[in-house]
């Protein structure tokens, strides 16, 4: 198969949707729906449901099957949708082949959560997932920094549907090492930790970035991407420093809070309720007005 437009296609801001939750506790699928119309109006051309973002380990088998379907029915083809998928290889590869019949073309494999990861394993367990929906691109999720480049290119080498990469590790050095070992012109390297990597990861081979602050202002992520792509490093960082103070509110506390702002500020906005589950939490009265005065200085 010729994965060329779905690479194309990570090469670009991969926004990860926060997944509303109603009074009951419950999805609420009218502000999703509003959600993504408003991701995809204000540019956004690929979006992962299912991501940490969207709160994926907090939702049961059935609303993970939800949101896929619920988010490549809005996005009607306007947009790429790389579904997230994860936990054991049973549940994984259920939940990519149900992706697959749902119309989504890549699927997004969330590092493995076993306290035991040997790096042969790994590649086995991706390779189950590939397997078993080789017309469907593989963007597996890299936050182990033990994990060798040589590792992706071997797992690359018996499923070529295994096309990009979304990297995670905090060390520029240590990803521009990575993407060599592995292949850097063989897949499409994305800056799985959102704004604040992406200058120093593009500046050593990645063409996309991760965001959850698009929820917010997605004006304001696409303005670094077109910086980025232009190599005008001086104007991705005045986006840096522009969210600088909100992006380290999520990383706080081994990013304790990092869904749980991106909701804080969609709540000041009126966008959606505040409401995030366990192990997540609202924020404390006196952070929701510094997150609220964050956003009302953003042209969102």
């Amino acid at each position: 198969m010729d994965f060329s437009p779905l690479k194309a296609a990570l090469a670009d801001v991969v926004a990860i949707p926060v997944t509303p939750f109603a009074e009951d506790g419950g999805i609420d699928i009218p502000a999703h729906r509003a959600l993504l119309r408003r991701l995809l109006d204000g540019g956004v051309r690929i979006v992962t449901p299912n991501g940490n973002t969207g709160e994926f380990y907090a939702l049961t088998p059935d609303e993970r099957r939800t949101v896929t379907e619920l988010t490549i029915e809005e996005t009607g083809g306007r947009a790429t949708v790389l579904v997230g998928v994860g936990h054991d290889v049973p549940t994984a590869v259920a939940a990519a082949e149900h992706a697959r019949e749902s119309g989504a073309e890549m699927l997004m494999v969330h590092q493995p959560v076993h306290p035991y990861v040997s790096q042969d394993g790994w590649i086995d367990y991706h390779r189950a997932i590939a397997e078993a929906v080789p017309e469907l691109g593989i963007v597996p999720y890299v936050r182990n920094p033990l994990l060798a480049g040589e590792a992706l290119a071997e797992l690359a080498d018996s499923c070529p549907n295994v096309i990009g990469v979304k990297y995670a590790v905090p060390d520029a050095a240590r990803f521009g090492a990575f993407a060599r070992d592995a292949g850097l012109e063989r897949f499409v390297w994305i800056a799985g930790l959102a704004e604040l990597y992406a200058p120093s990861y593009f500046a050593t081979g990645a063409t996309g970035f991760t965001s959850g602050l698009v929820n917010v202002a997605p004006g304001v992520s696409l303005t670094m991407l077109e910086a980025l792509r232009a190599g005008d490093y001086v104007a991705a960082m005045k986006v840096w420093e522009q969210i600088r103070r909100f992006e380290d509110l999520r990383a706080d506390r081994q990013s304790a809070n990092n869904v749980t702002v991106v909701k804080e500020a969609l709540a000041a906005l009126g966008l959606c309720r505040r409401d995030v589950r366990a192990p997540s939490r609202v924020l404390p009265e006196a952070q929701r007005a510094e997150v609220a005065g964050l956003v009302a200085g953003w042209s969102v």
